[in-house]
């Protein structure tokens, strides 16, 4: 063989070891199954590959992440979370709610699942206990479902000439039948009564609106749910409408000009995902990874808003606030 065929044959071999390499020892493939839409989800997609990377992971490089997103639809998780199953993903990711919890679970007891969610994970069945998950499940409790009553508390102080306060519920979600129970207890212990409000749809929260100012609420709380937020830019618009004061789950709505929001750093546990992820691929067991609870809560108030519905916030109201915004 002459001089020149050789090297050509040999710099042809060499050409191909990347590729036997990479296909030997293919990159990890996230499944990120999502109750809501990609645009309102794209800051905290963001800090999940910022947790990612903090466990050195970077999409692109050395991780693959396939996005599964419902849309607020939530009978269609189940077959998205069946399909990210069948790419034979590394680990499956869950958010978005209970709904897009129970569907990855459902789908899969092999593959390492982590979630965030905002319903208490041991009495939903989701994991065996906090400390001990079990299984093949771990992930983030935001506790955004457990801080109503301090929502309900806010709203009682900013608004004390109330008696009634609506709470805006989306019955297709399966945390509905908890808030409907909890909801009214944490009102009665305030002194206070709540009329339930249920919406999954836009057309539906049109109804609940003109149904809130037909009972005369003075207020309205909310519900922690996917769609709600997907929709948040539309219930303030709604609740400018109606000049109700409002609280809502996530800061994004009081930036939008809703009057206040309280609820979980959201930027924070969905990174704290991203870190559970990369320790999952590194070969922890899901099992052995304990439930972590959300530590940072805001409280944001929109003085602007306040101010176009002639409401004063009560100083001991703005003392506690994180954010004021003028």
């Amino acid at each position: 063989m002459k001089r020149r065929e050789l090297l050509s044959l040999l710099g042809g071999v060499a050409a191909c070891w990347p590729l036997a390499a990479h296909a030997q020892h293919p990159i990890p493939l996230i499944g990120f199954l999502g109750g809501a839409s990609a645009g309102p989800w794209a800051r905290l997609v963001t800090a999940f590959r910022a947790g990612l990377n903090d466990m050195g992971y970077v999409e692109g490089e050395n991780l693959a992440i396939e996005f599964r997103w419902a849309e607020g639809r939530y009978n269609q998780l189940p077959g998205l979370a069946a399909d990210l199953v069948r790419r034979k993903v590394a680990v499956l990711v869950s958010t978005g709610g209970l709904a897009a919890a129970q569907a990855a679970k459902a789908a899969t007891t092999t593959i390492p699942i982590v979630f965030t969610l905002g319903s208490d994970p041991v009495e939903t069945g989701i994991v065996a206990s906090l400390n001990r998950p079990g299984g093949n499940i771990t992930g983030i409790h935001l506790l955004t479902a457990v801080i109503d009553t301090k929502r309900l508390s806010l709203l009682r102080d900013t608004v004390p000439t109330t008696k009634l306060i609506a709470a805006l519920v989306n019955q297709t979600n399966p945390n509905t039948q908890n808030q409907e129970k909890s909801l009214p207890e944490a009102a009665q212990g305030l002194g206070i009564k709540v009329h339930l409000l249920h919406a999954s749809t836009a057309r539906e929260l049109d109804e609940a609106f003109a149904k809130l100012a037909q009972v005369g609420a003075g207020a309205l709380l909310v519900g922690a749910d996917p769609f709600f937020n997907e929709q948040r830019n539309y219930i303030v618009e709604l609740a400018t409408r109606y000049a109700v004061p409002a609280i809502y789950e996530q800061r994004a709505a009081a930036l939008a000009g809703g009057l206040m929001s309280y609820g979980t750093d959201f930027i924070d546990a969905y990174r704290q995902a991203g870190v559970y992820t990369g320790r999952i691929l590194k070969g922890e067991r899901p099992a052995d990874l304990p439930v972590a609870r959300s530590t940072k809560f805001d409280l944001v108030i929109n003085l602007k808003t306040a101010k176009a519905l002639q409401l004063t916030i009560p100083s001991g109201v703005l003392a506690i606030a994180d954010d004021v915004i003028e």
